[in-house]
């Protein structure tokens, strides 16, 4: 029998440690990303938690290790950390190196890479990445778009806990989907019939009546046939919900400042891989521009030549112009569109009262795309149940959706955010696939 301390630190050297180093011995590992063998002896860089790592080993007395060494050998590296000054944006940090006093072979591939990861640009058809993703991600800009992805979701989670909302999680297999129509998974639940869930949203809205303000970051599915690079069948939502709004305006500004949070975070942790993918960010100073959708149809026809006015929702060309506009004339790359009519939106979002047949609903627009969905619930019973009536819907299909309804629920609202989508846009990468870490689609189970 014997005892497993708490007091050990495991705490990894950090990209930002190392280069305070200078001087320091130090033990590091990593798995060999590239190396160039030379006369005098090689440079070994080497795939770490948070980066690569340049290490450098002379041949005198190492000229059986250094030729048994080749990529992808796991190993342990023992070395002094020295200044330098490297050009190379994949690597971190750039302004030191390792000089190698001992390596140890900790494992060895099966078979050589069918891949050059080495690399600068990972110069492969969609399908083949997608293919070898276990090994394509390894590459330092699949690797740097993943980063961002994970940074932009903890930013948005930081700030959500710090304006006093509760984290929750909620079901994924459930008995009706939150926004109806075809585009739902149908799985046998033990011979009964049920659904992966389209979005949280009826738990985001029975978590207000607990919480008050909750958000969940999580999976949803969409059964969508198509496939296209804006769309894919299982994506993460980054969802909230608050209560006691006084209408759609307060979780737009919500929104705002979240963004602004999350944009600055990002920056500031991944400012190596933002370098390395020379991404072009956008900066959010005081506000966002709102238009409503008459206005959108009005601006992008301006642009396209096109009449819009009797489209009930933004075609994908109108998006584009819409932002192009905003961009170029309110100096925004967001803009976001009110007031979508009452067919176009779910059951559960909230008409306008001084606009019949429109809705407190907006979408947020970023660099030609839709980035995100909101706005106001309903809160009363009895108004819930008259739209569903309305909208053919039998409320007694939603009963454990409408407890929440009948025992008493604030004014609310909220939004979700598709975060593959958003990191696309952020880092002007075309298929959203590419910003997924093993995407699934309507071709696509494995890896």
């Amino acid at each position: 029998m014997y005892r497993v301390s708490t007091s050990v630190d495991q705490r990894l050297l950090s990209a930002a440690d190392l280069a305070g180093m200078d001087g320091q011995q130090v033990v590091v590992h990593g798995m060999i990303q590239r190396i160039r063998k030379l006369g005098w002896g090689a440079f070994i860089v080497i795939r770490r938690q948070d980066g690569l790592l340049q290490c450098v080993i002379g041949r005198d007395g190492n000229e059986e290790l250094i030729d048994g060494l080749a990529e992808e050998q796991s190993i342990q590296v023992t070395g002094m950390v020295k200044k330098a000054k490297i050009k190379d944006k994949s690597i971190n940090p750039g302004s030191v190196e390792i000089q190698v006093e001992g390596i140890e072979v900790v494992s060895v591939p099966a078979e050589l890479t069918p891949i050059d990861l080495s690399k600068k640009i990972l110069d492969l058809h969609i399908d083949t990445n997608l293919d070898l993703r276990p090994l394509s991600l390894r590459h330092p800009v699949e690797r740097a778009r993943l980063k961002i992805s994970e940074a932009f979701a903890r930013a948005f989670a930081d700030f959500l806990r710090d304006q006093g909302f509760t984290e929750i999680r909620t079901p994924k297999i459930g008995v009706a989907g939150a926004e109806g129509g075809a585009n739902i998974f149908t799985v046998d639940y033990f011979g009964k019939p049920a659904y992966l869930a389209q979005s949280p949203q009826f738990y985001k809205q029975m978590g207000v009546g607990i919480y008050e303000r909750v958000f969940e970051v999580g999976p949803v599915f969409r059964a969508e046939p198509h496939q296209t690079s804006r769309h894919i069948n299982e994506y993460t939502s980054l969802d909230f919900e608050m209560g006691f709004v006084k209408d759609h305006t307060e979780i737009m500004l919500m929104e705002t400042a979240l963004l602004k949070y999350c944009l600055d975070y990002v920056q500031k942790v991944c400012a190596p891989e933002l370098a390395l993918l020379e991404a072009d960010m956008p900066v959010i100073e005081d506000d966002i521009p709102v238009v409503t959708l008459a206005e959108a149809h009005e601006i992008a026809g301006q642009v396209t030549g096109k009449d819009y006015s009797s489209e009930p929702d933004l075609e994908p060309e109108e998006e584009r112009a819409l932002c192009t506009y905003s961009s170029e004339n309110w100096n925004s790359d967001f803009v976001f569109v009110t007031h979508f009519p009452t067919e176009k939106r779910p059951f559960y979002t909230k008409d306008d009262p001084a606009n019949p047949g429109t809705t407190l609903s907006f979408d947020l627009l970023f660099r030609g795309l839709e980035i995100t969905t909101g706005g106001q619930r309903i809160n009363d019973y009895q108004e819930q149940i008259d739209k569903m009536a309305s909208m053919g819907l039998n409320p007694e299909d939603f009963s454990s959706y409408l407890q929440a309804h009948k025992y008493g629920l604030p004014p609310h609202g909220g939004l979700a955010i598709g975060l593959e989508r958003i990191t696309a846009r952020l880092l002007g990468v075309e298929n959203i696939r590419l910003t997924t870490m093993f995407p699934r689609d309507i071709k696509r189970l494995t890896p």
